[in-house]
């Protein structure tokens, strides 16, 4: 069976492989481990093979990790959907949210972020395939949104993430990466100043790194399919 510290270097491959065959420089493209429903046992595997950087999708399940793993200086990002009743856990728990599309959200974060942490790095989710299922907002009304969330003072707007539509054709994966690329680089024309660009998983992430991607999301290429929801 391959361990756990394994997978994680293949991944951290396939990465560097794909930057440089894109004309990229490695280093550009950070590695997130998408740890939801994965053991505290499974991240510790993984955080003594050197990835110090981890991914939940629900609150309560990644603030109990985020308390029992606190001896280790790991960066905890959340990237599922937030409701209000739950951002004072994710403020106060949380280094990074990925997966902001709401101002009312953005607002509560800010009020409830604590002085005493550094200012709470978020990314606009953008729904750049119009899907109804999934969050974000619609890339025409992403300036206006990235603009007021900039202006928040206990938040730091980084740049944008997207989910998406499944595709096992890589142009058609490439396409849609590319629609949020070029989005921020209109943002960034009105002022915006964004570094991050969060696309691509385990499927698809090599055409997320094509497109210019500086976070790739990556859970079952590291810890393997899921056994739960």
């Amino acid at each position: 069976m391959t361990t756990l510290p394994a997978k994680l270097q293949a991944v951290l491959a396939r990465i560097a492989a794909a930057a440089r065959q894109f004309g990229r420089k490695p280093e550009e493209v950070r590695l997130l481990a998408v740890s939801k429903t994965r053991s505290t046992d499974c991240i510790r595997a993984v955080a003594a093979a050197g990835q110090l950087a981890f991914g939940e999708n629900h609150v309560q399940e990644g603030v109990a990790k985020a308390r029992e793993l606190s001896a280790l200086t790991l960066d905890w990002h959340f990237i599922g959907s937030l409701q209000a009743n739950k951002t004072r856990l994710v403020a106060e728990n949380f280094a990074w949210v990925h997966s902001l599309d709401r101002l009312s959200i953005a607002e509560r974060l800010s009020a409830q972020r604590p002085a005493s942490l550094p200012p709470l790095s978020v990314c606009l989710q953008v729904n750049v395939s119009g899907e109804a299922s999934k969050g974000g907002v619609a890339p025409g009304a992403a300036t206006p949104l990235a603009q007021a969330i900039a202006a928040l003072p206990r938040l730091r707007l980084r740049g944008l993430m997207t989910i998406p539509r499944p595709s096992k054709d890589f142009l058609e994966q490439r396409h849609a990466f590319r629609r949020l690329r070029e989005l921020a680089e209109q943002m960034q024309a009105t002022g915006l100043q964004f570094d991050t660009l969060s696309m691509g998983m385990s499927d698809d992430l090599e055409a997320a790194v094509a497109e210019g991607a500086t976070l790739v999301r990556v859970g079952t290429a590291i810890f393997g399919e899921r056994t739960t929801a």
